[in-house]
């Protein structure tokens, strides 16, 4: 472990797991990146992230959460029995896209998906 501080210490602290895990080889010490990914997760060392930030969702702490009504058993024994929804957002040059899609569980597979909309910033 001091070895690990010492290589993120020594790269101004900018250093990721990837990177000093390539730097420890370097000098030699054989290590396994997963490990020091799990080290470096202990110490509390990170690397710096580059690009800003983006928040896609604020959740309002003060409006209730829907209801699970399948408690996450997403499990069908025939075709039309469950079908489950969700949506993602997707960046294209005219701006982001949101995209909402329904899905037979059992076929896995989209059976709806109404028309996407741009967002609004």
């Amino acid at each position: 472990m001091p070895q690990i501080q010492q290589v993120w210490q020594a790269n101004m602290q900018v250093y990721g797991a990837d990177k000093v895990w390539h730097q420890m080889n370097r000098e030699g010490v054989t290590v396994a990146r997963c490990t020091v990914e799990r080290l470096m997760k202990r110490l509390g060392l990170q690397g710096v992230r580059r690009g800003k930030v983006v928040r896609t969702t604020v959740p309002d702490k003060a409006q209730p959460c829907p209801l699970d009504r399948v408690n996450r058993q997403f499990k069908a024994d025939r075709p039309n029995q469950l079908w489950v929804s969700d949506f993602t957002y997707v960046s294209t040059w005219q701006g982001w896209q949101y995209v909402a899609f329904v899905i037979d569980v059992f076929a896995r597979r989209i059976v709806g998906c109404p028309r996407a909309y741009p967002a609004v910033w």
